[in-house]
Order: C-alpha cells, then sequence, then structure tokens
C-alpha cells in the first residue's frame, strides 16, 4: 500500500508533471516564476488548494456525487472557486506583502486548470481518500517544482549575456520548452496506469 501511495507521488510530482509534462497551471507557472521566493510561496498556495481540493473531491464523490453524477465538474468548480477566495482572503490577512506579490496570480489559481485536473483525474482514476492525497501532494510538489526551476533559470537568466533578440518573452518560453523536453524524458519510468 505505501510503496504505492509513494509511486503516485512520485508519478504526480516527476513522470506526469501537470505543469511541464501535461500543460496545467502554465498561467501562474509563466507569470509569477520570475522570483524564486514568489514561486515557491504561489507554489505553498497551489499545494494547499489542491490538498484541500482532493479532499472535497473525495468527500463529493463519495457522500453527494453518487446518484447525480452529472453534477460532478460543476460541482468541483464550486467547491475550487469557494477555497481559493478563503486563501486569499487567508493570505490577505495573514501576509499582506505576499498578497501584493503574487496580485492577480492568486485569485487566479480558481481558473488554474491544474486545480479541476485534479479533481477530475483523481475521480476518473479511482482514488479513495489517500491516493487522492498522495496525488495532490505530489501534484502540488510538481507545480513547485516547475515554479521553482523556472525561477532559478531565469534570475540567473539576469546576470548573462543573452542575445537582445531572447530577453523577455522569448527566452521564457525556450525555457519552459527545455524545462518540459527534460520532464517529458520521464514518460518511460511510467508502467501502468498511475
Amino acid at each position: 500500500m505505501m510503496s504505492e501511495l509513494v509511486w503516485i507521488f512520485f508519478s504526480a510530482m516527476v513522470v506526469n508533471n501537470f505543469t511541464l509534462v501535461l500543460f496545467l497551471g502554465l498561467c501562474a507557472f509563466m507569470g509569477v516564476s520570475s522570483r524564486v521566493e514568489t514561486a515557491l510561496r504561489m507554489g505553498a498556495a497551489n499545494i494547499f488548494v489542491l490538498v484541500l481540493t482532493s479532499i472535497s473531491a473525495w468527500a463529493l464523490n463519495r457522500f453527494v456525487l453518487e446518484a447525480a453524477p452529472y453534477l460532478r465538474i460543476i460541482s468541483f468548480i464550486i467547491v475550487i472557486a469557494s477555497l481559493v477566495q478563503i486563501v486569499e482572503m487567508v493570505i490577505k490577512k495573514v501576509s499582506p506583502t505576499l498578497f501584493r506579490q503574487l496580485g492577480i496570480y492568486l485569485p487566479l489559481i480558481t481558473t488554474n486548470c491544474a486545480i479541476l485536473g485534479l479533481a477530475i483525474f483523481q475521480t476518473n482514476r479511482g482514488y479513495g481518500f489517500w491516493e487522492g492525497l498522495f496525488f495532490a501532494l505530489g501534484a502540488g510538489a510538481g507545480l513547485t517544482l516547475a515554479l521553482v526551476l523556472m525561477a532559478s533559470i531565469r534570475e540567473s537568466t539576469e546576470f548573462s549575456d543573452v542575445p537582445s533578440i531572447a530577453k523577455g518573452t522569448g527566452l521564457v518560453l525556450i525555457i519552459a520548452g527545455s524545462l518540459s523536453l527534460a520532464f517529458m524524458g520521464f514518460a518511460g519510468l511510467l508502467s501502468g496506469g498511475a
């Protein structure tokens, strides 16, 4: 059982990384990845929302949506929007500086397709409570890893001699594509349906 949970975590974090392999959550990936500190904080906010979403999706599937599976997606969207509003209010109260640093990207977690994707993937794979929790933690760790890798590379390129034609958005897209290719190399590790 524990080895299966570890594999679910590792698979969601590296092999099926939501951002670099499945291309979910790209808005925050491109927008908040200019500083490592901000990337870490956005990653933590995403992990928190992903875990709460996983628990909520499990509870909805188990206790509410058995009789009405056609309401699944709209239920997930309502729960995710509510969770993100709560997170936004807490961060605004606890750390106004972080709230300003994250800017528009914090409420955009609501429309982050990685969050909805987690709930749908978890449901489609038939994960129970613990599997869903490890899946959410792995997905969150993978999002955070992608954000931090991108931010650290972007920070180091500020001090590099980059040709002017590649600066700005072009360089960000080149870095994102290179990271994505590197993570897609892990696809051979997946054997089965995790």
